[in-house]
């Protein structure tokens, strides 16, 4: 019905597709299946023009009247909701899974009894538009174009090492003494997995030519490396924060970051998001900002 009133409205297939952010496709599929569950055709279509039938004049008319009641009933519930229940299901690499979503928890059943996490941990080749409520993904992810990317925090890659093994190598002053230190790198195309760039506070930049002790394309193996001494590691702000915050991990050349990283939250383009879906995503974006402003303050 939503289709066919827009097709009405807009005059055209195209345009209805774009007004209800589908596909011609879909939307044309959509009329079909109407007309043909009606036995009645609503549209005159030519290859200039959309026009209503006199039946389809007289649907549309009443189409009107019963969308205008679900939206309203629609809204009246929402209203009316004194608990939000029901399952939240949850895409993430594991590093974000055990970093930032498991300290977080907690607190939103706190807020929110009623509401379960389904959570499932794997690779970003492994997720598929529609399948999960929230994907959470890196910013160097390619998202499928059906789901839409909300940006949750953006940060930048830390310099930071365990204070045992800072007591043991000593402590950088400045970028080019990495070069004689034992660092931990995420994995890079070959040619430049050697190469870190820079960029300072004040808006200076270095270029360093490292030798990795280890490479990874697991930022959750660096960061245990780290912790255990091992040596020293680039992390995105969330992930290390909480360490950084127990001791366990200090940060090297302060002012001095790498490339930035910004982390989404991705779900299905839909009008309409779950009451319990949309207060997690709202929660989750609250927290994590909080939490990345209060490390940057600190």
């Amino acid at each position: 019905m939503r289709a066919f009133q827009a097709v009405a409205d807009e005059a055209g297939f195209s345009a209805a597709a774009r007004q209800l952010d589908l596909s011609v496709p879909t939307v044309t599929r959509l009329v079909a299946d109407l007309e043909r569950h009606l036995s009645t055709r609503l549209l005159q279509r030519t290859t200039r023009s959309v026009t209503l039938t006199e039946a389809g004049e007289a649907y549309l008319e009443r189409v009107r009247v019963i969308l205008a009641d679900v939206d309203q009933a629609f809204d009246l519930a929402q209203s009316h909701t004194q608990e939000v229940a029901g399952i939240v299901r949850l895409f993430s690499p594991s590093v974000f899974a055990e970093h930032v979503l498991a300290p977080l928890l907690s607190e939103f059943h706190q807020r929110y009894p009623h509401v379960s996490i389904e959570l499932i941990v794997g690779i970003a080749e492994d997720t598929a538009a529609g399948e999960y409520d929230i994907a959470l993904l890196g910013g160097k992810e390619i998202f499928d174009a059906s789901v839409v990317a909300r940006p949750l925090i953006t940060t930048c890659g830390l310099v930071c090492a365990s204070p045992g093994y800072l007591a043991r190598n000593g402590e950088p002053r400045l970028p080019a003494d990495l070069e004689q230190h034992q660092c931990l790198i995420r994995h890079r195309s070959r040619d430049r997995a050697d190469v870190l760039r820079m960029q300072h506070t004040d808006g200076s930049e270095a270029e360093v030519r490292i030798k990795p002790l280890m490479t990874a394309n697991h930022a959750g193996i660096l960061l245990r490396a780290a912790l255990d001494g091992a040596g020293i590691c680039i992390q995105p702000l969330e992930l290390v924060a909480r360490y950084m915050h127990q001791g366990l991990l200090r940060q090297v050349l302060p002012g001095w970051s790498t490339e930035r990283f910004t982390l989404y939250a991705t779900y299905p383009t839909r009008k309409y998001m779950p009451v319990r879906v949309r207060h997690f995503l709202d929660f989750l974006t609250e927290r994590t900002t909080q939490s990345w402003q209060a490390q940057g303050d600190g």
